[in-house]
């Protein structure tokens, strides 16, 4: 038996974050536009359920238990993180059972249900071989026919460049740091090291360019992401037939990228490129090379277990009946969408129209946006994928998942927001999306003060610039700190006005509260 950390990085905290990826409502979409057969059991059956394995923090599993309709489980076999993942499940009387099991442990465990949906978010790379043998073996034994897994994972060819780099980062930590000296403090010696090196212009980074501009990324990130991204004793990039490889292994194929934008084969790959790519026969082979097209770094990827495909006819039909809502301003959006080629331009004659007929934030399906929009059913399906994968349109549940979540959704905010009058965790649980808001600290503190009673701009600033200033913590306006309470008090009447008047209506909408 190895130690319980065995070779992962546990004497900090991981980072409070939210990833929208795991959300099981975003898989229907991706499904439905590879002409898949959506995991239909996910929604329709009372008895779903779902698991995360290595929640960190635990944000991911408690907003979807909370704001969707299965009944969630997962392991994270750090118990401080544990621990806080399982006081905010009770605060949302969720039901969710969290433990903190090793992958071996959880594995064994004879109180565990069959799951439909089996995520894990950024763990893959970073565990050693016999962990990951686990989580193969807990798939295989735990997952239903026709359930979906998500899983991310470092990818090659785009670690390619900087494996070397890293691989120096871990030795000088263990080699150079200070007796005593913590994670943090081994990060920063191993990046300052590393930075000599570039300097002194070595060979190899004159044939690795991006290795050095890649460096100047990671000198500007959270040191505690740094030392859980880079030095854990495991770190293990794959190319993407290996993983296919690993998971057929637990009967499963894969189904489709979880990031929407790479569905648009029009901004990430040229036209040669599409036409090779059409001429290989091997879908695993494929994607290995579409991976070398765009040097893929990180994958976010569904697999399911029992892939079934749609007739045109099929999937037009069900595509039709999904519920989108707009979050965004359509007026104010850039008509600019990112991908592997750059920034392209958005075709106006499509998404105008499209944004329009969302623009007044209300659920509707895409047969309501295809009809207002006078567009085709392929233009506004594309649309609606590259909006999503931008984060301006969100699919939704339906009406009775709604209510059915939003007693929980709305006591797990509640717990939340009272975190925020000491630090911002930034997210907050909607039932319409079933998943997570990003929403910043001072808009959390305002939502509180407005659950509290405290509706006047008046109140609702005093409320705010009472937690902030118990702090000694002042606002900022254009680059400069507000020194003066009259100053501050004013900016923060400001800001409540623009929020009841902007951000309000929406998050009212999303039943944030």
């Amino acid at each position: 038996m190895n130690s319980w950390n065995d070779g992962y990085i546990t004497d900090i905290e991981y980072t409070y974050g939210y990833y929208t990826e795991l959300n099981p409502v975003r898989a229907t979409f991706a499904f439905l536009n590879k002409g898949l057969t959506p995991p239909q059991r996910l929604f329709a059956a009372p008895d779903a359920t779902a698991c995360e394995l290595g929640f960190g923090q635990g944000m991911s599993v408690n907003i979807h238990a909370a704001a969707g309709t299965l009944k969630w489980y997962g392991t994270d076999f750090n118990p401080g993180q544990t621990a806080f993942a399982q006081e905010a499940a009770a605060a949302a009387q969720s039901g969710a059972r969290l433990f903190d099991d090793s992958f071996e442990e959880f594995l064994n465990r004879p109180d565990l249900p069959d799951f439909d949906y089996i995520a894990l978010h950024g763990i893959w790379s970073w565990i050693s071989t016999e962990n990951r043998q686990y989580i193969t073996d807990f798939i295989d034994r735990k997952l239903k026919v026709g359930g979906v897994v998500y899983i991310s994972y470092n990818t090659l060819p785009g670690w390619t460049d900087f494996a070397p780099l890293r691989h120096l980062m871990l030795e000088h930590s263990r080699d150079l740091s200070a007796a005593g000296s913590g994670v943090v403090q081994q990060v920063e010696g191993a990046l300052g090291f590393l930075d000599k090196l570039i300097q002194s212009e070595p060979l190899f980074a004159r044939s690795n360019p991006l290795a050095a501009k890649r460096l100047e990324q990671f000198a500007k990130m959270d040191r505690h992401y740094l030392a859980h991204e880079f030095f854990n004793l495991d770190w293990a990039p794959l190319y993407f037939e290996e993983m296919a490889a690993v998971l057929e292994q637990a009967k499963l194929s894969f189904a489709c990228s979880a990031t929407y934008l790479e569905h648009i084969d029009g901004i990430n790959l040229t036209a040669a490129q599409r036409q090779l790519l059409s001429e290989i026969p091997s879908e695993r082979f494929k994607e290995t090379v579409r991976d070398f097209m765009v040097n893929q770094q990180f994958r976010r990827d569904y697999w399911v277990k029992g892939e079934r495909r749609l007739s045109s006819l099929e999937a037009a039909e069900q595509i039709r009946a999904l519920p989108v809502m707009l979050l965004s301003e359509g007026d104010n959006l850039a008509m600019t969408v990112h991908g592997a080629l750059g920034d392209a331009q958005m075709n106006e004659s499509v998404y105008r129209p499209v944004l329009k007929a969302l623009a007044d934030h209300e659920i509707k399906s895409v047969a309501e946006v295809e009809k207002l929009s006078g567009l085709t059913l392929t233009q506004v399906q594309e649309a609606l994928m590259v909006l999503v994968g931008q984060g301006h349109v969100y699919p939704v549940q339906s009406a009775e998942a709604i209510e059915q979540c939003a007693v929980r959704a709305a006591a797990l905010n509640r717990y939340l927001m009272k975190k925020s009058r000491f630090s911002g965790i930034g997210y907050l649980a909607s039932p319409v999306t079933g998943g997570g808001i990003n929403v910043d600290r001072l808009s959390q503190l305002m939502l509180l003060g407005i659950s509290e009673g405290r509706d006047q701009v008046k109140e609702l600033s005093s409320f705010v610039f009472d937690i902030l200033n118990s702090q000694g913590q002042r606002l900022i306006k254009d680059g400069q700190t507000l020194e003066s309470e009259q100053d501050n008090r004013a900016e923060l009447m400001r800001l409540c006005e623009t929020f009841k008047e902007k951000a309000l209506p929406l998050y009212q909408r999303l039943r944030l509260i």
